[in-house]
């Protein structure tokens, strides 16, 4: 086969596999994949293509999944619309049968034209129903007009009278909170206490980082952002007390030697993610070794709910904490093998004998991994609890990473369900032309397809299990993803299509039957058009302050998009503070992430003018809206505008408003700076209060007092006859999107 002859039917099988052969980068240039990255991220994706013999199997193999003779295993269809099956897998006047999940059934004949696609009448019951075609069973999940909203979630704790107002609440890194007692980590307990006191200050929802499960026998690898599994939750969060009580708690302290290092740990600025984690570890397994002898030898009711818990988790459960057990075994072993591909082959199934042999030989280990996964579940389901138990309509609002680690649980229990030795990230860009490569995979498509979406569909659940609401990060990803083969630089990558209808009506439905909101982080290039799409869906967009800027000026609250949540700020922005003072700017020249210029300019200074001017521009903002006195120059440097910014966002008609914790503190320091690892301290910085006190330091109460004034005068404006339609109801979201589906109005379903 020629070079030429290769390159196309190279080109080819990429896009016939989901591959962008081409894309357009930040300077409106057309790219095109080089060939060795097409043939490696082939081969990464399952679809081997060395030579001319591989690429025909490859293209055969393609060609069976994607067959119109083939009747997938799950296909979606939106509410109330027709629903379309393959043109050559039905023939006419083949009998089917559906079987709604309400235990109804409907049974008919095809009649479609040879050679049409074979059509189903619209289901007005949203749900996952089994279509029987002949002796082919397949699910069919109909998604709802739109996902749980805002409205919705404040009508169900208050009944359908009356106007929606606009709702606000805080956004919290979980790590960071501080709370006596914690051992240096924060833990659900203040997650729970927080909650409720905020909810008793007016707080409809606590937006968290996430929560996946990390790696237990590797406390250094704790960006929430990077976890092992994003079907469980991260243990280093519990608190030993909240299930066994105070003393159980501190005897298991004190068989762990852990008293004096715990108190040491509470009292420091940072998380000591190595020495916090083992020693909280010795704790619960003290803790355990006491339950495993005491209560499950004599059967006690929790031992029974234990139990019940361990059968409801069933083989994923198993598959975790196994892992669990074997990552520690293996690091500790001759090799010190972090990463499960570098484990023997055996043990790299988990399907195998020999990882049988040893969950039978370390069944108290593996059984303490379940203990774990336990009592972490009851800790973030008691925090939604005490949430909605304080009065918050929404509650927790849990973090959806992008993908996970590929040295982790989730990779190794469903490696079939995962690209394998990819990387996602973004391509080069004005702000980072290098491009990004941040060493997570995540599912792949072809597999999502050939698999009914399985894997999606349960990690969508255990997103949706604790919480009111999920923020799905970077749902640009629903549409693309930019994968990088591992080992090569981020620019050698290309993109990588996902079915992102699919997706999005899964999404609906499992938020529909979660009642939980959903928020997407859409910050970045966003593709025309993708927006819209989300709206339709009543899937919340987010729009932070620093982005809301026509080019003359900060956008008025008023014209701040009515379909996104808005906020000050995000974990990889500046705070308020740290804006205001360029403290980001001296940050990144800290740490070598400002590059000289070609021109021989300063960028340090160059950068602080720019600062200096966007300050002028905030300034005038906040006075037009009335927020800051006029004719008065904008405050120095050192005196941040905190309140009136907070102000400002909270003054805009999005349906919710999220406070950061860091600028409600007017802190300084922003959790997380991209680009960085140990040189700033990301994902470690902790509170300066306790959350017992935070609402009574009279600063935070001034703020909070603040946006709530700003959020009652929004529901004011509303009120006014001349407010006009587009800003008379709290829910112009799920108005607008409930309109586009056939009969949504008239039909809308209940959970």
């Amino acid at each position: 086969m020629s070079t030429a002859r290769r390159s196309d039917t190279l080109a080819t099988l990429a896009a016939r596999a989901g591959f962008e052969v081409e894309w357009t980068d930040a300077h409106g240039a057309v790219q095109r994949v080089p060939d060795s990255t097409l043939s490696a991220l082939l081969e990464c994706a399952g679809l081997p293509c060395a030579n001319a013999t591989q690429i025909r199997q490859s293209t055969s193999a393609l060609n069976a999944e994607q067959s119109t003779r083939r009747l997938p295993p799950l296909i979606t269809a939106e509410y109330d619309s027709a629903i379309e099956l393959p043109p050559s897998a039905v023939r006419a006047g083949s009998h089917y049968r559906i079987d709604l999940e309400s235990g109804e059934h409907i049974e008919g004949r095809f009649t479609s034209p040879r050679g049409e696609s074979a059509l189903l009448a619209p289901l007005a019951e949203p749900g996952y129903h089994t279509l029987t075609v002949n002796d082919h069973r397949l699910t069919i999940a109909v998604a709802p007009p739109h996902c749980h909203t805002v409205a919705d979630a404040w009508r169900a704790r208050h009944g359908d009278s009356g106007s929606v107002p606009p709702l606000w609440g805080l956004a919290a890194q979980l790590y960071g909170l501080r709370r006596n007692g914690d051992g240096g980590i924060g833990d659900y307990s203040a997650l729970a206490a927080l909650a409720a006191q905020s909810a008793r200050r007016g707080a409809q929802a606590l937006a968290v980082s996430p929560t996946h499960a990390m790696f237990s026998a590797e406390p250094g690898h704790f960006s929430p952002y990077s976890p092992s599994s994003r079907l469980w939750v991260n243990v280093a969060h519990i608190d030993p007390a909240a299930e066994f009580g105070a003393k159980a708690a501190h005897d298991a302290s004190a068989a762990a030697n852990a008293l004096d290092a715990w108190r040491e740990l509470e009292a420091a600025p940072l998380v000591d993610w190595q020495r916090a984690l083992p020693l909280k570890l010795k704790v619960l397994r003290a803790l355990f070794e006491r339950f495993d002898a005491d209560e499950r030898a004599s059967g006690s009711p929790r031992a029974a709910a234990f139990a019940a818990f361990c059968a409801q988790g069933g083989e994923a459960l198993e598959d975790h904490a196994r892992f669990e057990a074997l990552q520690e075994a293996m690091l500790h072993g001759p090799g010190g093998e972090r990463h499960w591909r570098d484990w023997p082959e055996p043990l790299r199934d988990p399907r195998s004998a020999d990882v049988a042999t040893f969950a039978q030989e370390h069944r108290r280990e593996v059984d303490f991994h379940r203990f774990l996964q336990w009592l972490a579940a009851l800790g973030l389901s008691g925090a939604q609890r005490s949430a909605h138990e304080a009065g918050m309509a929404i509650g927790l609002v849990a973090d959806l990473a992008v993908g996970c680690d590929g040295a982790g649980s989730h990779a190794w229990s469903l490696p079939q369900d995962m690209l394998q030795r990819v990387s996602v990230g973004a391509p080069p860009d004005i702000f980072n032309q290098a491009g990004q490569s941040w060493g997570l995979t995540t599912f792949s498509p072809r597999a999502m397809h050939n698999n009914g979406f399985r894997a999606f569909i349960d990690m969508l659940r255990a997103a949706f299990a604790h919480a009111g609401g999920v923020r799905i990060d970077h749902i640009l990803g629903l549409r693309r993803l930019w994968l990088v083969p591992e080992g090569e630089s981020a620019r050698h990558g290309a993109y990588l299509r996902y079915p992102f209808d699919d997706l999005v009506r899964l999404i609906a439905l499992e938020s529909w039957r979660h009642r939980a909101i959903v928020i997407g982080e859409d910050l970045g290039t966003v593709p025309p058009g993708l927006r819209e799409r989300l709206a339709a869906h009543g899937l919340y967009g987010i729009r932070v302050l620093w982005f809301e800027h026509d080019g003359k000026g900060f956008l008025a609250p008023a014209r701040w998009d009515p379909h996104g949540v808005a906020t000050t700020t995000t974990h990889d922005l500046p705070t308020v503070a740290g804006w205001w003072s360029g403290a980001d700017i001296d940050w990144r020249n800290r740490i070598g992430q400002t590059l000289p210029r070609a021109d021989g300019r300063d960028p340090v200074a160059l950068d602080r003018a720019r600062r200096a001017t966007d300050r002028v521009a905030l300034w005038h903002a906040l006075q037009h809206s009335g927020l800051a006195p006029r004719d008065t120059e904008p405050p120095p440097a050192d005196e941040p505008p905190v309140n009136a910014a907070l102000a400002y966002v909270a003054a805009t008609h999005s349906p919710l408003v999220t406070c950061p914790l860091e600028d409600l503190l007017a802190l300084s320091d922003q959790p997380n700076l991209p680009g960085s690892i140990d040189e700033h301290p990301n994902w470690r910085r902790r509170l300066p209060l306790p959350v017992e006190t935070l609402f009574a330091d009279p600063a935070v109460a001034a703020r909070v007092e603040a946006v709530v004034r700003a959020r009652e005068a929004v529901a004011r404006t509303r009120a006014e006859p001349s407010a006009g339609a587009g800003a008379s109801d709290a829910n112009s979201t799920a108005n607008s999107t409930a309109s586009s589906a056939p009969g949504a109005t008239e039909k809308k379903p209940t959970p």
